[in-house]
């Protein structure tokens, strides 16, 4: 039977576990936006369920970074901060932004799971299976930001690039340090 390669195991057990905890991250910044500024209750309803989904796959990556083990990313407190910033600051920019921020994150979550899915051998099959399951949790919230207003047309365009390129450069990063 082939075997994952215990390093890239260990690099997609750290990245993932980082990014559950800045998506967290993201929807608290949203959530407070939306709880002292921008009060919208349809909007913060939605955000509060998907945060449900994204602690379950955080708290399940925590547990696996002690189980096996793993030396969590050193830059979590920045993740944490920037994933504030970014949460906040798109409810701010209005209804549309912080639904853009949601499908921009999840399409590169989308791509980055599905890789792992394809490196992950049959002797972690409860691993692949939970990652199967959070990926199409992410592919669902991608379909409610767009059904909620998400757009990429004209200046939001811009930002789906600048959020999706701050992603890629957060696994990036997380995967080695």
């Amino acid at each position: 039977m082939k075997k994952t390669d215990k390093n890239k195991l260990e690099e997609f057990i750290r990245v993932d576990h980082a990014g559950e905890r800045g998506a967290i991250k993201i929807y608290e910044g949203q959530l407070l936006a939306l709880n002292t500024i921008k009060k919208n209750d349809s909007l913060r309803k939605k955000i509060q369920e998907m945060k449900i989904h994204e602690i379950e796959h955080a708290d399940f990556f925590e547990k696996e970074i002690k189980k096996r083990n793993i030396e969590p990313t050193k830059l979590l407190p920045l993740w944490d901060l920037l994933g504030m910033g970014l949460g906040f600051g798109s409810a701010i920019l209005g209804d549309k932004a912080a639904m853009l921020c949601t499908a921009s994150v999840e399409e590169v979550i989308d791509k980055h799971y599905q890789n792992q899915i394809n490196q992950i051998e049959d002797d972690e099959k409860f691993l692949k299976n939970k990652i199967i399951k959070f990926r199409e949790d992410e592919l669902h919230h991608k379909d409610i930001a767009y059904k909620n207003g998400a757009t990429k047309k004209g200046i939001y365009s811009i930002l789906d690039k600048i959020i999706k390129t701050g992603s890629k450069i957060a696994i990036n990063i997380s995967e080695k340090i």
